[in-house]
This record gives C-alpha cells, structure tokens and sequence, in this order.
C-alpha cells in the first residue's frame, strides 16, 4: 500500500508541472522564457541539495552532461512556451504521446524486438494524437502550440533515452538541470519577456523544486521496486490526471474530441507496453 500511494503521489507530481505552468504561463502572471529559467534553476537547487544529502557528488562527464542538458532545454522551453496557448490536459497527453512515440521509434530503430501488437499501438497512439490537434475551426489546439509541444516530447524523450545509461541518475539529473539552466539563460533573454509576478515566481519555484527535482528523484527511488511494464503503465495516469486537474481546477473543457483522442493515445501506447516481446523468451530461441 505504501508503494502504491507514492506512485500516486509521483504520478500526481509529473501532472503537477502542467497546471503549474498554465497557471502562470497561460494567465498571464510570467512569462514563459523567466518561467522555465526559474522552474530549472529551482530544481537544479533542489536536486544539489538531495544529492548533498544523499552523500553523492555532483558530477558527470562533459558528453553526457552537454547532450542531457541540451534535451533537457528544449524539453523546457517548448513546454513553456507551448503553455501560453494550451490547456493544461491537452498539453500534457501530446507531451506525454510524443514521448513514448519517441522512445518506441528509437528502440525499433536501434534493433530492439518489436511485435505486430507495439506497431499497431504506435499507430493507434500517433492517429489519436493527430486527431487531437487535427484544425477543426475551434482553435482548441492551436498548430504552433502543438508543435511546440511536440518539440518538448521530442526534448524529453530524448532526454529519457540518453539517461538510461547513467550510473547514479540523481546526480545526472542535477548536473543535467545545470547545464540546461546555463543554456536556457540566452534562450529568455532572447525572448525578451518581462512579466514576473510574485505569484508566478512562486509556481516557478514549485514547480522546479518540488514537483520536478523532488518528483524526480521520489520516482528515481521507486523504479527498482517497480517492473519496467509496471512503470511505462503507471505514466498512462498522468494526462488523465492533468485533464481532470485542468477541468476542477482551471476550468477547461473536456469535449469529446479530447476524450476519443485520448482513449486512443492511451490506449495504443498501453498496446506498446503490454505487447513488448519477452526477453527470456526471446533470448531462449
């Protein structure tokens, strides 16, 4: 039991982000260059600060470190900006779509076993997402904004990719919030915003410092207790979480275009996890 609700717990962290940063980003209380500077700069803080605690050393070698950063920035700042047009629950299904698009193409492409099951869920998934945003006159899903969004999928997936390999993943993460912060600085300076209230900063913080850097390394902690199906599962709660968040708490509509998409985003990236072939099997013939 004790498991299970701090999965929820992570999982109610990762929905966070996306009602954090349209509350500020998308009313119009910061704008979105200082908001992802912020949000980095608070969970690189954050993530020194558990590292400190945990007696590990924040290092890694400049390759990774240089390559994690750079996904890391263009994860945050098409999130960022991408969140002055959409709603909190759709941004968080394309985000979260594209990233296990992402992944998937990138194990097919590296050779890794892929069953009819896994293709017809890409499929599924990619068709739902592109209904989503398909232009239906409504403006629902604004094309520039979607496509920002798909940057920051792109961003994270490649991001996720990159840090499988990391031998500590926490203090990869601190060292990687860093260098995205360093990067990122040109990056709002070059969009020149100028909007930073109190009230905006303070969601910047949270949303950098807890339930990015602090959901992070909660979640970090519970992939070893959890099967790798049992984790790629569990994440199909975040956009429904941020849908229903973005409803109670924000007031967005929830119509039946975004319902069908979602039903099938989710359900044909839950036909990729369920359908990935056995490995012992595999490995046995």
């Amino acid at each position: 039991m004790r498991l299970f609700l701090l999965i929820c717990l992570t999982m109610i962290a990762f929905a966070a982000n996306s009602i954090l940063s349209r509350m500020a980003i998308g009313d119009g209380h910061m704008d979105a260059g200082s908001f992802g500077l912020l949000r980095l700069a608070s969970g690189a803080a954050m993530l020194v600060v558990l590292c400190r605690m945990q007696g590990l050393a924040v290092r890694q070698s400049l390759g990774p470190s240089l390559g994690g950063g750079a996904a890391l920035m263009l994860y945050i700042a098409g999130f960022s900006l991408a969140y002055q047009q959409l709603d909190a629950g759709l941004g968080a299904l394309m985000l979260f779509g594209v990233v296990q698009v992402t992944m998937f193409l990138w194990g097919a492409l590296r050779g890794n076993p892929v069953s009819g099951g896994q293709v017809a869920g890409a499929v599924l998934a990619f068709l739902g997402l592109a209904y989503v945003v398909w232009p239906d006159g409504s403006g629902t899903a604004p094309l520039g904004a979607s496509l920002l969004m798909a940057a920051a999928g792109l961003g994270w997936g490649i991001y996720s990719i990159l840090g499988r390999g990391a031998v500590q993943p926490l203090a990869a993460t601190a060292v990687n919030f860093l260098w995205s912060s360093a990067m990122f600085l040109p990056v709002a300076l070059w969009l020149g915003g100028s909007t930073v209230s109190t009230y905006g900063a303070v969601l910047a913080v949270v949303s950098g410092a807890v339930t990015s850097g602090m959901g992070y390394a909660l979640w970090y902690r519970l992939l070893p207790q959890i099967l790798p199906a049992v984790a790629a599962t569990v994440q199909l709660s975040v956009p429904v979480i941020a849908i229903l968040a973005g409803a109670a708490l924000l007031g967005e509509s929830i119509g039946l275009r975004l319902v069908f998409g979602s039903a099938a985003v989710l359900g044909g990236i839950a036909l990729v996890v369920r359908r990935a072939p056995a490995r012992k099997a595999l490995a046995a013939k």
